[in-house]
C-alpha cells in the first residue's frame, strides 16, 4: 500500500476542500495534525507529501501558538530532505519563513475574489502548466511572503501581493491564495471572527453575502483550477 500523506490543519474549517475528492479518486489516504488542538507531529517517514493549509494565526505568533516554531522546524526538515511539499495560505507564509525568508503584515489585505498573474518563470514552470496567465481566485489574508527564500522562484503576483506563489527545486509549491473552495467554504470561515472582521473591513458590512454570491458563482471555476494545481503537482513532485 502507498504512503498516505500528512495535512497540518491549523483550523479544522481549512482542511484541503476539493482537494480531498481528488486524494480519494487516487487511493490516496491522509493523515491530519490539528495544530490548534494539541496535536503532535507524528514520525515524518511515514508519509510520501506534506500539505499544510491556511489558519487566522500569523507565522511569528509563537507567543501565543508555541506548536508554530515545531512546524515549521518539520517543514524545514521536509523541504530540505527534497520531500513533496504544497502550502496554502498560511502553508505559504510557514514554507518562507521556514526556509529564512521574510512573512510580515501586508500594506493592503487581500480579501475577495480578486486577480493574480503568472510571472514569466510562473508561465514557464510545469506546476503551473494549463493554469491561465491571469485567473480570478479566492484571497482572505492580511500576512503577506516579503521575501521569499533563497533560491525560490516566485511564479505568480497581484497588484497588492508580489509573492503570490512560490517554488522550491521541483518537489515543493506554494500559493497565497485559495483555490481549495467548496460550497460552503465562505460561511465556514466567516464563522471564525479573525477572518469575519478582516471581511467587514474590507468588503462592507454585508461583505459574507457578497464573498458568497461571488464564490458560489465562480465554484466550477475554482475546482477545475484546484485540478490543475493539484495533478501539476503530483506531476512535478512524481507523487
Amino acid at each position: 500500500m502507498a504512503q498516505p500523506y500528512l495535512v497540518f490543519q491549523h483550523v479544522a474549517v481549512e482542511h484541503p476542500g476539493i482537494l480531498r475528492d481528488y486524494l480519494r479518486a487516487d487511493g490516496i489516504a491522509w493523515d491530519t495534525v490539528e495544530f490548534d488542538e494539541d496535536a503532535s507531529i507524528p514520525p515524518l517517514d511515514d508519509y510520501a507529501a506534506l500539505i499544510v493549509m491556511g489558519g487566522p494565526m500569523d507565522t511569528w505568533e509563537e507567543h501565543a501558538h508555541p506548536w508554530l516554531a515545531a512546524e515549521k522546524a518539520a517543514i524545514r526538515r521536509w523541504v530540505q530532505a527534497g520531500r513533496p511539499f504544497l502550502g496554502v495560505c498560511l502553508g505559504h507564509q510557514l514554507l518562507a519563513a521556514a526556509l529564512g525568508g521574510e512573512v510580515g503584515p501586508a500594506e493592503r489585505a487581500e480579501v475577495g475574489v480578486l486577480p493574480v498573474t503568472l510571472t514569466p518563470a510562473g508561465r514557464a514552470h510545469g506546476f503551473l502548466t494549463d493554469v491561465p496567465a491571469r485567473f480570478e481566485c479566492l484571497q482572505w489574508h492580511g500576512a503577506e511572503v516579503r521575501r521569499p527564500p533563497a533560491g525560490a522562484q516566485v511564479l505568480a503576483s497581484s497588484p497588492a501581493c508580489a509573492v503570490q506563489a512560490l517554488a522550491i527545486d521541483s518537489h515543493a509549491f506554494s500559493f497565497q491564495f485559495h483555490v481549495e473552495v467548496i460550497a460552503s467554504t465562505v460561511d465556514d470561515w466567516a464563522a471564525i471572527p479573525a477572518y469575519r472582521d478582516a471581511l467587514q473591513r474590507t468588503l462592507g458590512e454585508h461583505g459574507v453575502d457578497t464573498l458568497r454570491r461571488d464564490c458560489t458563482a465562480r465554484l466550477a471555476a475554482f475546482n477545475e483550477l484546484a485540478r490543475r494545481f493539484y495533478d501539476n503537482w503530483r506531476r512535478c513532485a512524481f507523487i
